[in-house]
């Protein structure tokens, strides 16, 4: 993998964030009627940064080079895809359609790929083989539940939207730009 492609997909991961975040900011987290549309295809697009991200995963082989490793990257990847799927399909598909109980085992795997890019970060930390910064970033990316959640529970859906939104930024967008910055720190050492 080229630096340039590491920097062409951290840049992927920033927009997508940006997208995302901008829609959460604008239009609240309201899953009704144009605002949940737009956060569903915002959210896709914030999705696809993620699978940007897990591109330079896999192509560095940041959580190590083993069959292990790349089958568990190969496994979030489908069910990032799902999760992709569930967004687009959710944010185009008539409202009477919008809660078929086919779109519910679907609708799980975005809290499911979530979780699973929680393992991976904290999983890279371990390994190592991402250095300074960009070792670590993925973890405070990944803290995003861990802390919206609660500011959820404890202040309500107004001032969570602005906790997550700004987490977005702070967390993904960021390492977008640490990887668009910085690409040699995820490539291997020779």
């Amino acid at each position: 993998m080229s630096e340039r492609a590491v920097q062409r997909l951290g840049l992927g991961l920033t927009v997508g964030t940006l997208a995302w975040a901008a829609s959460i900011f604008v239009f609240t987290t309201d899953p009704h009627g144009i605002p949940g549309r737009i956060g569903d295809l915002t959210g896709l697009l914030f999705q696809i940064g993620i699978f940007c991200l897990l591109a330079v995963q896999y192509r560095t082989g940041a959580i190590g080079t083993g069959r292990a490793a790349r089958r568990f990257l190969k496994a979030e990847a489908v069910i990032l895809g799902i999760a992709s799927l569930w967004s687009l399909l959710h944010g185009v598909l008539p409202t009477d359609l919008q809660s078929a109980a086919w779109l519910a085992p679907m609708d799980v795997c975005w809290p499911l790929s979530m979780l699973g890019m929680a393992v991976i970060a904290v999983k890279l930390a371990v390994t190592g083989r991402w250095q300074g910064v960009l070792r670590w970033w993925p973890l405070v990316a990944e803290s995003w539940a861990v802390v919206t959640v609660p500011s959820y529970i404890l202040l309500g859906t107004e001032a969570s939207r602005w906790v997550g939104g700004t987490h977005l930024l702070i967390g993904y967008a960021t390492l977008g730009i640490l990887l668009t910055r910085n690409p040699r720190l995820v490539l291997p050492r020779t």
